[in-house]
């Protein structure tokens, strides 16, 4: 993405109608309020800065991340340690994790009215998993189950100052998150830029589909955080969430 492509996609979406945005049919009393972008687009730092100040302002709140469950950490593990993941068997042992957190965690919780927090949801699936070659349609389908978020901020960084984050904090870069299996460049670091880009035009081509409040990563941490507040505060009624006055 050149610098200009950038600016074009922010200023794009900043003028799109209210009626573009999406909204959720809830079956439930909770919010759903999910983070979205590259590695190193800042996301993480964010949803954990918000969660502070939710949690400090005493309101109910549960957190959940990307690849988390317990039931099918051992075989992700020991599948990427022996590299025998193909996109189909990355991608459905990831829609296994995520459908164990949905059930046991996401969904109870939104029906008995929590604000979940979640660091990366579905549209991480459908922006890698497409990336790696998997359909975008089987992928819509294998996630058909989850709710629309009440609210999906998508961070977004230039590639080039996504990767170089990633880069100076990283010792080394895992097979599989650097795109290795896709036979992108020999070396790690090269084919973890490319593939990173393929996942950001991913993600920009969600940005009007999914309906995404797109948050401009390059900006300092305290005024993103500020936008994220106050952006939060206009979707969703917080005071629904207040364990304390």
């Amino acid at each position: 993405m050149t610098k200009k492509t950038d600016t074009a996609v922010l200023e794009q979406a900043a003028e799109r109608p209210d009626s573009a945005r999406h909204f959720p049919k809830r079956r439930y009393t909770g919010a759903l309020v999910v983070v979205e972008g590259v590695d190193g687009s800042g996301k993480s730092t964010q949803l954990y800065l918000l969660k502070r100040w939710l949690e400090i302002n005493g309101y109910r709140l549960h957190f959940t991340e990307w690849n988390s469950s317990p039931l099918v950490k051992s075989a992700t593990k020991r599948g990427k340690q022996r590299r025998m993941l193909t996109p189909t068997t990355y991608s459905l042992i990831h829609a296994a994790d995520f459908a164990d957190r949905y059930e046991r965690q996401i969904f109870p919780l939104l029906q008995g009215g929590y604000l979940v927090l979640a660091d990366r949801y579905i549209y991480t699936a459908f922006a890698r998993d497409s990336a790696r070659g998997c359909s975008p349609e089987w992928l819509r389908n294998l996630y058909a189950f989850a709710p629309v978020p009440d609210i999906t901020f998508y961070f977004r960084a230039p590639l080039e100052v996504a990767v170089q984050r990633i880069l100076s904090g990283r010792p080394k870069l895992k097979y599989y998150e650097a795109g290795m299996d896709l036979s992108l460049a020999y070396e790690r670091a090269e084919s973890f830029r490319i593939f990173q880009g393929m996942i950001l035009d991913a993600y920009d081509r969600m940005v009007d589909t999914d309906g995404f409040v797109l948050m401009d990563g390059t900006q300092p941490v305290n005024k993103l955080q500020k936008q994220m507040r106050e952006m939060l505060q206009a979707r969703v009624d917080l005071k629904r969430f207040q364990t304390r006055k």
